[in-house]
């Protein structure tokens, strides 16, 4: 039974620290409170805009909380203001109403209130639907006011959540994937069916691209949890190293579909052989066995720049790296004497050592190295404060003696 009850508490401990759940908590907190402060301070009997604006306002970050506070009280103040002016004149009808909603969308561009240009017309429609309009009108500006302010609170008070965790969690898994299909690449096709299994590694391939799209999305909101956060002191760090860590997949996921469109276009070639002798294709599978188990080492050393475990994920790569690349020789030279026996392929054979290179060369550390202080280079000439310019310097200088570069 105590073990039991230990179990349950590890889990809420757990699930408390969680990303959904302290946003969950957060939204709830600033939506009931907002509702709370508009009942006494709001001529409304149910000021529901309050808690609604909080609830959008609250985002995943304190930054969008930021950014989206501006924009949504704007966009609710504009299609108050449109109301008001369309009451006074023409009333509530089936033309007015199109006028209105039409002026409101066209007013919400120009505003740039970007995501919220519904909202213009929503709260136009609103305001102008009941009777006292200048009254509801100020209402739910206030509502709107009460609303905002208490979500930027919620952000002081209740610090928002790091989505780090999440964002590594899917460039783990982007990276995972990767591994898999350098495995299938491995295997010899057999049968008449073989440029039908090489061209369904060709779409695998191509799906990459929808597991890149997905992991930079959950990378944006990672980045943007690390802006203006105060339990954060290098969040420029952070977000440079997993930035241009997911880069680097993103390249390496290209080549990988050269490569696979490479030994598509073989087994077309060759429709009655096997696509390598005995020897050269167990090459071949080492080296790409080696080449997806450092893509995973890759990924873990990119994550371990948020923890205790760099030294020891780059020191992984490393190895990974050196057996891959010795593997890769060995293919060349029995490549290289396959070509002189029958040069038919010797184009294909060329560009398949080529992407296998350009992946081992994406991954290695020191590409890493010179990709991260670029990076910072170029934060570094865009701010404009000194005081700034100096902090992000002193980063470069501790990153470069954190990697041994020079210079």
């Amino acid at each position: 039974m105590p073990e039991t009850i230990s179990s349950i508490a590890t889990l809420v401990a757990r699930r408390r620290r969680e990303p959904v759940a302290v946003q969950a908590l957060r939204s709830t907190a600033a939506a009931v409170v907002s509702y709370v402060v508009a009942l006494r301070l709001s001529s409304e009997p149910s000021p529901l805009t309050a808690p609604l604006t909080a609830l959008l306002v609250v985002q995943v970050t304190l930054y969008s909380t930021l950014t989206t506070s501006i924009r949504r009280v704007n966009s609710v103040v504009v299609g108050v203001l449109i109301a008001i002016g369309f009451s006074a004149l023409v009333g509530l009808t089936w033309w007015s109403l199109g006028l209105l909603i039409l002026a409101s969308l066209v007013v919400g561009h120009l505003v740039r209130v970007d995501e919220f240009v519904p909202e213009v017309a929503i709260s136009a429609m609103l305001v102008l639907g009941v009777t006292q309009v200048t009254d509801t009108a100020w209402d739910r500006v206030l509502e709107t006011l009460i609303g905002a302010v208490i979500g930027l609170l919620v952000n002081l008070f209740l610090a928002p959540p790091l989505w780090v965790g999440p964002a590594g969690t899917a460039i783990t898994d982007l990276a995972r994937r990767m591994s898999g299909l350098l495995d299938h690449l491995g295997e010899e096709p057999l049968g008449p069916t073989k440029v039908e299994q090489a061209a369904a590694r060709l779409h695998e391939a191509r799906r990459l691209d929808n597991d890149v799209a997905q992991v930079d999305a959950a990378l944006r909101q990672a980045e943007d949890s690390l802006r203006l956060n105060p339990r954060v002191k290098e969040g420029l760090l952070f977000r440079l190293v997993l930035r241009t860590g997911l880069d680097t997949l993103e390249i390496c996921a290209v080549v990988l579909r050269v490569a696979c469109r490479t030994l598509t276009d073989l087994a077309k070639a060759r429709p009655d052989g096997p696509l390598f002798d005995a020897a050269t294709a167990a090459a071949l599978r080492q080296v790409l066995r080696h080449t997806g188990i450092a893509v995973e080492s890759f990924a873990q050393l990119i994550t371990a720049q948020v923890s205790a475990n760099a030294e020891e994920a780059e020191a992984q790569l490393t190895a990974e790296l050196a057996v891959a690349r010795a593997h890769r020789d060995r293919l060349a030279d029995l490549l290289l004497a396959t070509t002189r026996e029958d040069a038919a392929q010797w184009q294909l054979h060329g560009a398949l050592l080529a992407e296998i290179d350009r992946v081992l060369d994406e991954l290695g550390v020191d590409k890493r190295s010179e990709r991260l202080l670029e990076e910072l280079d170029r934060h570094t000439r865009t701010r404009r404060s000194d005081r700034l310019r100096d902090r992000l310097n002193r980063l470069s200088e501790r990153l470069r003696g954190r990697l041994g570069v020079g210079r």
